[in-house]
């Protein structure tokens, strides 16, 4: 899982006085509205099937498929297969609650904090 905040979107980020979730998760996960709208419905909604989150979000289910894809990916979310009754199973998915998904932009943004440090003190004397 690579986690790497565009340098556009940390300058956009660091230029809104007070970010939301969404402008926060997209700059740190680098995931669009629409990833971050179906990680809100599946914390409010654990367990949820593709069919379910589709209805919910008023969106196909291909693409509720792969934002769930891009969610599990950034670990954001988790998939559990639910065998059914009368036979064949389903995915049932979950998100990441945010107190670990806040550690996860924590520690996506120190990484990268770290990695311009170490750019900084690579400087060379006297380049123009």
């Amino acid at each position: 899982m690579s986690l790497d905040p565009s340098p556009e979107q940390f300058r956009d980020l660091m230029a809104t006085d007070e970010p939301d979730l969404a402008e926060v998760m997209a700059c740190v996960f680098g995931v669009q509205a629409h990833e971050v709208r179906t990680y809100r419905t599946l914390l409010s909604a654990p367990g949820s099937t593709v069919e379910e989150l589709a209805t919910a979000l008023e969106r196909d289910r291909s693409n509720v498929n792969r934002s769930l894809s891009t969610l599990r990916e950034k670990g954001l979310a988790e998939r559990e297969r639910r065998l059914l009754d009368g036979g064949g199973h389903v995915y049932q998915y979950t998100a990441t609650p945010l107190e670990e998904a806040r550690e996860l932009m924590h520690e996506a943004l120190d990484r990268w904090a770290a990695a311009v440090h170490d750019s900084i003190d690579a400087f060379e004397g006297d380049e123009g």
